[in-house]
């Protein structure tokens, strides 16, 4: 398999560049090499494809992250998005998207768009609400959309029973018109039958010539482990139905990670607070504590811990980014110092105070006890 080509050299920038020096290469390759103007030509359809595949993972920002750090290899799997283009029509519907297209855009006003293609639908967007234990593991969800789908009453064609669209009058039933621009010939869509060709004069009474109504239907996601509030998924196909034949818009879900009762997330780690008592912070022992995973794991407390001295367990956090093992689980260790005493208890501290009075005095220094006596002496 052919090793591709880095994505800064693409579209011939540096690493440093910014948006704007990214979509100005980009726009200029594009030009140059578009279909439309290169009729034919294999290797300038390729160098197309290849500068809108780097375009679509350095013009974003946390696809150019992975990028930076791991190279192609940072874009498999769930979370990449980097797997390239899977047909012409995946290149230029995010072409359209990039430049503004999908209805007289930059590139149509050019071109005139694709021949024989119809405009591109709408995409949708949902926000889905995520557990922090679903984060650690990954979770399918079944989610309920309302989009429109093709009408079944005029099978999608917005006529009504028994008659058919007739041609549009404006542009002759190509859904391209030109206009002249100085010393330039520029096609753009039509605009009376917005690109279809077409015109509905009878339509169907159930869609009112809209081809399509809308309706709630269920779509079964996959959510990744690790995920971050912010990240999205887009799914191609799951959008509004495109007109005139055009291919579906997409659905884009962004993830919602919501507050923990005991965790808090820092990037791959959690964060959680225990309380030991005084005897354990002093001689040390082992404590039980939970997981995000609902398991319980021993951990042990070293003799001589101090107040909110930070512990840590590792590969009990978050799965990483970049799939390969898990963050930490870093606990924040809380002395519980009781309100109340017996007379028993108190006797055994002035015993301890006094041992280690003598132990301090023996290195000629002053113990803890005696240096907050002369504070307050």
């Amino acid at each position: 398999m052919a090793q591709k080509r880095d994505y800064y050299e693409v579209l011939g920038v540096d690493q440093k560049a910014d948006d704007e020096a990214l979509k100005k290469a980009y726009r200029k390759l594009a030009l140059d090499n578009h279909p439309d103007r290169n009729p034919g030509n294999a290797e300038a359809e390729k160098r197309f494809k290849e500068a809108a595949e780097a375009y679509a993972v350095l013009g974003d920002a946390e696809k150019r992250k992975r990028y930076d750090q791991f190279g192609h290899a940072g874009l498999e799997g769930p979370q990449g998005g980097g797997q390239g283009f899977q047909s012409a029509e995946d290149v230029f519907a995010a072409f359209g998207e990039m430049f503004g297209g999908g209805g007289g855009g930059f590139f149509e006003q050019f071109f005139g768009g694709r021949r024989g293609r119809g405009r591109r639908g709408a995409s949708l967007k949902v926000d889905l609400e995520l557990t922090l234990e679903e984060v650690a593991t990954g979770v399918k969800r079944t989610i309920e959309i309302k989009r429109p789908v093709p009408c079944e009453k005029c099978g999608g064609n917005g006529c009504k029973a028994g008659s058919k669209p007739s041609k549009c009058k404006t542009c002759a039933g190509h859904g391209r018109v030109v206009r002249q621009q100085g010393f330039f010939q520029v096609q753009q869509a039509c605009p009376t039958c917005e690109g279809a060709g077409q015109r509905i004069d009878d339509p169907c009474t159930a869609c009112k010539g809209r081809g399509a109504v809308p309706q709630t239907v269920p779509l079964h996601l996959t959510i990744p482990a690790g995920v971050e509030s912010g990240h999205t998924e887009r799914i191609a196909g799951q959008g509004e139905p495109g007109d005139g034949g055009g291919p579906a818009g997409d659905l884009v879900v962004v993830l919602h990670v919501k507050e923990h009762d005991v965790f808090t997330r820092y990037g791959d780690d959690l964060l959680m607070q225990s309380r030991i008592t005084f005897r354990q912070a002093v001689s040390g022992d082992e404590i039980e504590i939970p997981t995000i995973t609902g398991e319980a794991v021993t951990m042990q407390i070293p003799a001589g811990t101090q107040p909110g001295e930070k512990l840590r367990v590792r590969n009990h956090g978050l799965p990483r980014g970049d799939g390969y093992g898990r963050g930490n689980l870093v606990v924040q260790v809380q002395v519980d110092v009781p309100k109340k005493v017996t007379e028993e208890q108190a006797e055994l501290l002035r015993k301890f105070d006094e041992l280690d009075g003598r132990k301090g005095r023996k290195n000629g220094k002053k113990t803890i006890f005696e240096k907050v006596k002369d504070i307050f002496s």
